[in-house]
């Protein structure tokens, strides 16, 4: 079977699709990625083939985060789902997509929940499509709702097709009920690589505490404060702290930092997790999962998009804490500071705390109770015979 496998930018986007396509090399198929060319990289390290799309214009792409950045949250997710994802990631994508299509003759099309220029290029030439979902579903079909006015002009009933095709999700059902109607669980195989973790803390034992609010908080005007924020909040406590910055801001500029944090431009998290006692996410889609499948319970910093429902529903289900930020100065002239307090004291609930691990553990269980994404995905291949 000859697969092709479409993404947008940004490693929460990208990673989800990489379990998929391990099991698709593992079956035979022949795999094709197409991906904008932010992505380059991390698709030369899969070894698979691959073809270098558009990607938005630049100054319409810094005019709306410029916007995204100055807007309340629900107008941001409207910018971000409608105006990005919908309208300029779709169109700078779809020639090179609709090329490949042409001129390679996939069997299947899988793409990332966002990713639509593929679904459109796939309806167009009466191709079988798939999306792997990228966070809850529920968020996924919100954010499609949001992309609608711009993927309607495609024409087709795209929208309808885009909710009637197979959707591939490592939640569990617990955590995260389906609106698309084709929902097929999964698990991811065992034995992905992981690298030793060093050890930056001389032998300490302590706890380790992970801190990593993705690729692309960084460049946000909170990025900084809220790095210092969990500075603030660690400093003293008997615990180890690895922060990662997402290449997006170097240690330098988060100021002094105490004997018991150690900053990273990039770890991978599947590095990190085994070793961790918690984690202090934003709450993306990736970190969020990634926490969840090892086992971790999670102190939430919501800042944008789908942040905000994931930390409230992991919240909801016993496993986390959600801790609003507050970047404004304080009256000692800090930003942030009460944002820091309020982490700490989240971050020695859940140490002190078991009820936070053992549900994040329940959660691990579920997850690993379905089907091998190899089972799933023959299945998928069936059905298309």
């Amino acid at each position: 079977m000859r697969v092709l496998v479409s993404s947008t930018e940004g490693a929460g986007h990208f990673g989800p699709l990489v379990p998929v396509v391990e099991a698709a090399a593992r079956r035979g198929d022949d795999v094709l990625f197409v991906v904008p060319p932010g992505l380059t990289a991390r698709v030369e390290a899969t070894g698979h083939p691959f073809r270098v799309g558009a990607g938005p214009p630049a100054e319409e792409m810094a005019a709306i985060w410029d916007r995204v950045r100055q807007s309340p949250r629900g107008e941001a997710s409207v910018l971000v789902n409608r105006e990005f994802f919908g309208r300029l990631a779709t169109a700078a994508m779809l020639p090179a997509v609709g090329a490949a299509c042409d001129e390679w003759r996939p069997d299947l099309i899988l793409r990332e929940a966002a990713e639509y220029a593929s679904a459109v290029a796939a309806e167009r030439r009466g191709l079988p499509h798939a999306q792997v979902a990228i966070g809850l579903a529920e968020v996924e079909s919100s954010s499609l709702a949001l992309a609608a006015p711009v993927l309607e002009d495609y024409g087709g009933q795209i929208v309808e097709r885009l909710l009637a095709s197979p959707y591939l999700t490592r939640l569990p059902a617990s955590l995260d009920p389906s609106p698309f109607t084709a929902t097929r669980r999964f698990r991811e195989s065992a034995g992905t690589r992981r690298s030793p973790l060093p050890d930056w803390w001389d032998g300490d034992e302590s706890p380790l505490v992970f801190v990593s609010f993705g690729t692309i908080a960084g460049r946000l005007p909170a990025g900084v404060p809220a790095y210092q924020a969990v500075i603030t909040a660690v400093t003293g406590l008997p615990v180890r702290v690895l922060l990662t910055t997402g290449r997006t801001r170097e240690a330098a500029e988060l100021g002094p930092l105490p004997r018991n944090v150690h900053v990273e431009a990039w770890v991978p998290q599947q590095d990190v997790l085994p070793h961790a006692s918690l984690a202090v996410i934003h709450g993306g889609s990736g970190t969020t999962f990634g926490a969840l499948a090892a086992g971790l319970p999670l102190v939430f910093v919501p800042m944008m998009a789908d942040q905000p429902a994931n930390a409230r529903l992991v919240a909801g289900a016993g496993a986390g804490i959600v801790v609003e930020p507050d970047f404004r100065p304080a009256p000692t002239g800090k930003a942030g500071e009460s944002t820091g307090s309020r982490i700490r004291a989240a971050i020695e609930t859940i140490l002190a705390d078991a009820s936070y691990r053992e549900a994040a553990q329940r959660i691990a269980a579920e997850m690993r109770a379905a089907p091998a994404i190899d089972q799933v995905l023959g299945t998928l291949a069936a059905s298309l015979r």
